[in-house]
């Protein structure tokens, strides 16, 4: 058995170097150029695919940072909104006020100027009652004087005899009388 795992193997060995030879494979250049790739490798890896993978990474976390700065910007945005929207609302509210205080002031203007004319219309009233009373008492006056007069006249003439300014006061007085009551 040992002799058929021997064989195999050296069966094995010799198929491959019966077709490594077929392909024209020369081992010592072989050899160099794997050993000039494993170096072209390493110095890709070192010199190339390194700062790529460094190149990507900090891509990543700018992408990273610049994503959580898009949720903080956009948290803050939304945060302004919402302050904007209580500015609005206090400002509607103090200008709802405002107009409220404006309205209840016109109303308290409307009513003292009502009733600053009442109190002017009034005022006017009692002066013109009051002037009315002096005419009424000047021109009873007048009247008085007049009527004492045509009685004096018309006595004197009635009578034919001149009355003497006792005569005329007297009658006037009496005659004022009359009138007034």
């Amino acid at each position: 058995m040992n002799f058929l795992v021997l064989f195999s193997q050296v069966e094995v060995k010799g198929q491959a170097e019966q077709i490594a030879r077929t392909f024209g494979v020369d081992w010592s250049h072989l050899t160099a150029q794997i050993i000039s790739f494993l170096i072209v490798c390493a110095l890709l890896y070192r010199f190339a695919y390194r700062p790529v993978l460094k190149m990507l990474e900090d891509r990543r976390q700018q992408i990273a940072l610049g994503l959580a700065n898009a949720e903080k910007i956009k948290a803050e945005l939304a945060q302004a909104a919402a302050q904007r929207q209580e500015v609005l609302t206090e400002a509607n509210a103090q200008a709802t006020r405002l107009i409220e205080e404006g309205h209840l002031a016109a109303a308290r203007v409307r009513e003292q100027e009502t009733q600053k004319a009442i109190a002017e219309a009034e005022q006017i009233i009692v002066k013109s009652r009051e002037a009315a009373a002096q005419d009424y008492a000047r021109m009873l006056a007048e009247l008085k004087r007049e009527v004492g007069r045509l009685v004096v006249n018309t006595t004197a003439a009635v009578t034919g005899k001149i009355l003497t300014p006792e005569d005329q006061r007297r009658l006037a007085e009496q005659t004022a009388k009359e009138v007034a009551g």
